[in-house]
This record gives C-alpha cells, sequence and structure tokens, in this order.
C-alpha cells in the first residue's frame, strides 16, 4: 500500500514539473556578435521561444521588426557611424509578461580621412563644385529616407554579395574629404568592369530605379522590416519600380555613372535609413 501511494505522489510530481515548466520560462537573449562598434549591425535572437512567444524586441528603447532566422524570433539592429559610444539596453517582451534585458557595448570606430577629388563631369575641383557637391547630395539623400517597406520579411534565405567575383576597393565608415568638406563613406564599393552584372543581395521588392546627379542610375530594393539594398553608379537599370525581385537576379550593369571615377558598384545596407556596413551585415548570415 505504503509503495503504491508513493508511486502515485511521485507520479503527481513528474507530471506537476511537466506541465508548469515551458520553453518561454528558459528563453535567454542571444546577441552576435559579442562586440560591435559605429556603424556594424548586430542580430538579436530569442532560444527556447517561439514567434508567437515573443511580443517585442527592442534596442534602446526603439521596437524592432521581428523575424525567424534558424528557427529563433530574430531582430537586426543597424548601429549607426555616429552614435555615441556607450552600453544600450536590449528588452524582450514576452507574451506571458515577462522581459528579459540584456546590453550592448558600442565601441568607437577609428577615424580615418583620405582625399578625393571631384571628376570634370561634375566640375573638377573648384569651391562651387564642392558646394553643389554637399547640396546636391543632401537632396538625394532626402529623397531616399522613409522609403515605402513591407511591414514583414520580404527574404526567406542567407544574404549574398552581388558579383559573382568580389574585390573590395573601397570601406565602409571612413571619411572622404573634398575640398572643405568631408563626405562618409556609407557603403563598399567592389571592383566591377563597365557592364559587370549586379544581382538582388536577396528577395524584396524595388522602390527606386532612377538616375542621380552625384549617385548615378541607382536601384534601392526593399528587403522587409526597414531593410532596403542600394546599388550606385550603374550603367544601366534592369528593373521597374514595383517589381519584386529574386535573390540572384540581375537587377543592372556596373558603370561610373555620377561621382565616379572608374566603373565599380557601391552598394549600401540600411536598417530602418541608418546606412551600415555590408560586409559586417553578410557575416551575420554566414
Amino acid at each position: 500500500m505504503k509503495n503504491s501511494i508513493g508511486l502515485a505522489i511521485f507520479s503527481a510530481l513528474i507530471f506537476f514539473s511537466y506541465t508548469t515548466v515551458s520553453a518561454i520560462d528558459s528563453a535567454s537573449i542571444i546577441i552576435s556578435p559579442v562586440t560591435v562598434i559605429q556603424g556594424e549591425p548586430i542580430l538579436i535572437a530569442v532560444s527556447n521561444a517561439d514567434a508567437s512567444e515573443v511580443q517585442k524586441i527592442s534596442f534602446d528603447t526603439v521596437s524592432l521588426g521581428i523575424f525567424t532566422y534558424q528557427n529563433k524570433p530574430t531582430a537586426i539592429v543597424g548601429i549607426d557611424l555616429y552614435k555615441k559610444p556607450g552600453t544600450y539596453p536590449v528588452l524582450v517582451t514576452l507574451a506571458d509578461g515577462q522581459i528579459l534585458e540584456t546590453k550592448v557595448i558600442v565601441g568607437t570606430r577609428e577615424k580615418i580621412e583620405a582625399p578625393l577629388g571631384i571628376p570634370e563631369k561634375l566640375g573638377g575641383n573648384t569651391p562651387a563644385s564642392q558646394t553643389k557637391l554637399v547640396t546636391s547630395l543632401a537632396a538625394e539623400n532626402k529623397s531616399l529616407v522613409k522609403l515605402r517597406t513591407g511591414t514583414k520579411s520580404f527574404w526567406k534565405e542567407a544574404f549574398r554579395f552581388p558579383l559573382k567575383e568580389i574585390t573590395i576597393t573601397d570601406d565602409y565608415g571612413y571619411s572622404r574629404t573634398t575640398g572643405a568638406y568631408s563626405i562618409a563613406h556609407k557603403g563598399t564599393d567592389f571592383r566591377a568592369k563597365e557592364g559587370t552584372a549586379i544581382k538582388a543581395i536577396n528577395r524584396g521588392v524595388v522602390r527606386v530605379a532612377k538616375e542621380y546627379r552625384n549617385y548615378g542610375k541607382t536601384v534601392v530594393v526593399d528587403h522587409g522590416l526597414g531593410l532596403t539594398s542600394l546599388y550606385m553608379h550603374l550603367s544601366k537599370i534592369k528593373v521597374n519600380v514595383g517589381e519584386l525581385v529574386l535573390p540572384g537576379q540581375v537587377i543592372g550593369l556596373s558603370g561610373k555613372t555620377g561621382y565616379a571615377t572608374s566603373p565599380h558598384l557601391h552598394l549600401s545596407v540600411r536598417l530602418n535609413d541608418i546606412s551600415i556596413d555590408p560586409l559586417k551585415f553578410f557575416e551575420l548570415f554566414k
């Protein structure tokens, strides 16, 4: 009799433990990479929880778009090139009301400057051309912010490079000095001889397909959740606004239109209008 009672109590305890401990109780935040500096992105993932159990993910009080990556609810943060170095909070609100918290330390990017002249087609190196360059760049940048973006992620697979062969000719984050002005290079330049096929880095919708004075022939692809990729200085545009493009689809041909002295591709990646290092972005999905 005692053995029967003991077995019943033991079984009840096992049942109780299995019905009160759920995955959400052991959910935790995973930050990748663990170190980040100004201008770089990070992934915030929630382990031991599914999408329905994660209500909100925020960085420095700003809510982020959530998608599923490697079976985890995930968000991407773009650290602005000029964000003040320091410690910033990451909060995850779960469906049951729990709040998970961790912190991200943003380090300082080394300041590098290099001279860059203005090509003759844009007026050459004169004070008037320098002023025109800065004012027209400001206008172009203004037209490229707050573009329409999908409320869900359009991509279904990892991001890929826009060229078959990759050679970096100019890095993200340094400043180009042009006369009295200093202009941050908020993208990565890839070597690409005239007419090289430029491919979409992932699935998305074309939001811009036009020519600018400085950026030249430009295509902007919206990947959803505030994430966009920008392809500049093209010689030819092969897509139209509103078109759905697939990963690796040719969207244009490389060139040297706009503020460019030789053929190449300038690729920018933006998260909610914050330009981040494209190479560090690709590393998130390795």
